[in-house]
Formats: C-alpha cells, sequence, structure tokens
C-alpha cells in the first residue's frame, strides 16, 4: 500500500518487508525507513497534518510514527488478528482501526486507550471516516457494509443483501466516504465485481457500478463527489 501526504510532497509505503518507507516525490529519494513491526505492514496513513503515520501489521499491532525523524511514536495494542485497514479522524485526535479478530476500534492515540470496540462477523478489510468527523464506515469478509457514530461507537446502519455486495464469496474490500460526507463508496471483490454507492444519511443505494475489472481495490486512491458529478479513480486492474 502506498499513499501521499496532505501536502503531496511525500510518498509513505507498507511492505511485507515489516517496514514503512517514506519518500520525496520530487526527487524519488528515500527519506527515511521505519522499523518495529514484527511481520507484515498491511495498511499505512498520514495524519491531516503530515507529521505523523499510522501502520498496521499482521503483528496485531498499530503503530504511530514521526515524519520527520522516522522514529516510533507509541504503539497500540488491543487487537488479536492482523490489522488491516488504519486511518486517522479529521482533526487528528483518534486513528481508528479495522482487524482480522472481527473489530473495529477507536484509539485516542495519545492516551494510548482504545475508546469504543465495534464488531463484526468477519474480518475487517477496510475502514473510513467522514470528512466531517460524524460517521465511521467499516466493510468485512460477512459481506457486510456498516456505519458508525463517530462520537459514541453506536451503529447508524448496515447493508447486506439486495443492495449489497452479492455473492457467495463477497468480501468487502474498500470503503471511502465522498469529500462532503454525503456518500460512501464500496468496492468488492465478488464475482460481479461491484463498485456501490451509498447515501449516508438513509443507508439506501444510489448507484451502482458492475464489471470493473479488478480483483481487490485495497488499491482505489481517491473517490469524489462534487455537484452532480462522481469521480471515482481504481487501481489494480488488470
Amino acid at each position: 500500500e502506498v499513499t501521499f501526504s496532505p501536502d503531496g510532497t511525500r510518498v509513505v509505503s507498507a511492505s511485507r518487508d515489516n517496514t514503512v518507507k517514506i519518500w520525496d516525490v520530487a526527487t524519488g529519494a528515500e527519506v527515511c525507513t521505519m522499523t518495529g513491526h514484527s511481520d507484515n505492514v498491511l495498511s499505512i496513513a498520514f495524519s491531516p497534518d503530515g507529521k505523523r503515520v499510522v501502520s498496521g501489521s499482521k503483528d496485531n499491532r498499530v503503530k504511530l510514527w514521526d515524519t520527520t525523524t522516522g522514529t516510533e511514536v507509541c504503539t497500540l495494542r488491543a487487537h488479536s488478528g492482523a490489522v488491516r485497514s488504519v486511518i486517522f479522524s479529521p482533526d487528528g485526535t483518534r486513528v481508528v482501526s479495522g482487524s482480522e479478530d472481527e473489530t473495529v476500534k477507536i484509539w485516542d492515540h495519545c492516551a494510548g486507550a482504545v475508546l469504543f470496540t465495534l464488531g463484526h462477523a468477519g474480518t475487517v478489510n477496510a475502514v473510513a471516516i467522514s470528512p466531517d468527523g460524524n460517521f465511521i464506515a467499516s466493510g468485512s469478509d460477512e459481506n457486510l457494509v456498516m456505519i458508525w457514530n463517530a462520537k459514541t461507537g453506536a451503529e447508524v446502519w448496515t447493508m447486506l443483501g439486495q443492495w449489497g455486495h452479492e455473492s457467495r464469496v463477497s468480501r468487502v474490500t474498500k470503503v471511502e466516504f465522498s469529500s462532503d460526507s454525503a456518500l460512501l463508496f464500496t468496492g468488492s471483490d465478488n464475482e460481479a465485481k461491484t463498485v456501490l454507492v451509498w447515501d449516508v444519511a438513509s443507508g439506501k443505494n444510489v448507484w451502482q457500478v458492475y464489471g470493473c475489472n479488478f480483483t481487490l481495490v485495497e488499491s482505489a486512491n481517491k473517490f469524489e463527489h462534487k455537484t452532480e458529478k462522481y469521480v471515482l479513480t481504481l487501481g489494480g486492474d488488470t
């Protein structure tokens, strides 16, 4: 996995060699290497101010790093399975993580404390926080898309079935909010290779794209909703 810093000048990458690296976009030079995980790093994200990186790993740990020095800031321990998705809240005060232990955890990373644990019935592959900070979305192996209240941890809605990613082998592998927090985009590796768009307020499906030529959409980069246009870019095509 790779992602740009908020100012676009750096890229952070996660690797199977257990490291996190930051790169200078202009020169292509390696800025620093962050070591400390004991297994594959599966997910990474910059903080909104670009001063921190959060990483999730197969070692069940969530780690925060200083992007200037490359030093570890803290390790968050509570998951009992590989951490497949991590993200900062828009204000940078919280971290959300999704894990193979079938939970989503919301952390006060400064205190190193779990604020809420949210339950699925399968591996959580993807988490996202709405830009307005009000909602958390999660997608999982049991073919569920769930929306949670980010302030209280309460479930807002769950979708599965007619308007869901239908397939006996379906997994929801990517969730992402639109820039105005009104829509949720979800991707699946089901047989129909579906991308769905949901109205966050009602939980209703408003748009579907079928036959996308990908097996996984973890490499999706950006989803935007502006006026009456949808812009959707996906990686992983063959």
